[in-house]
């Protein structure tokens, strides 16, 4: 009679490194995918830290009240509008001909726009009434120039290379 098979454990499935690492791995290629776009634009946008006026308002947002944290997540959180934009190209817009090309130069054209005249808008009049003063030179003409110019740059970080891709999709064979 054979009573050692009883006596030891049941055998189990092994555990595989895809089951064990799968889910984090799926969750730190989101969070990359969120995230490194607006790093690389947060970095490439930091020479406007030299700005004085541009220093006073992120000092001035919440939710921290310091200069780099509220830059990190404004930087970061400014560059979701390109990467649903992007995700809705890809997911939504018809692959055949040219309509990729065109989507996407639509989405930079729109938000290049929208970051251009928006910043200053929402910085010069929208703040002030809600009780963020943060411009100790008054609101004038050069802040208006210095965020507009702040806004279209930070756009254009993602404006090129969506204009890139546009023109590789529409070149003959496409991608």
């Amino acid at each position: 009679m054979n009573v050692l098979p009883a006596l030891l454990p049941p055998v189990r499935d092994p555990v595989t490194p895809q089951a064990t690492f799968g889910p984090a791995v799926e969750w730190a290629t989101f969070a990359g995918f969120l995230l490194v776009p607006g790093l690389i634009a947060t970095l490439l946008w930091s020479p406007f830290l030299t700005v004085d006026r541009i220093r006073s308002l992120l000092a001035a947002l919440p939710p921290t009240g310091s200069v780099i944290p509220t830059y990190l997540l404004a930087g970061v959180g400014g560059s979701i509008p390109y990467i649903v934009g992007a995700t809705l190209v890809v997911t939504t817009v018809d692959t055949a001909g040219v309509a990729w090309s065109n989507a996407f130069i639509t989405v930079a054209v729109l938000l290049f726009v929208g970051y251009a005249a928006g910043v200053p808008v929402i910085t010069n009049v929208v703040l002030p009434r809600l009780d963020v003063d943060w411009d100790p030179t008054g609101y004038g003409r050069s802040t208006w120039v210095l965020l507009a110019a702040g806004g279209a740059s930070y756009a254009l970080l993602f404006a090129i290379p969506f204009v890139v891709v546009s023109f590789l999709l529409a070149l003959p064979g496409g991608y």
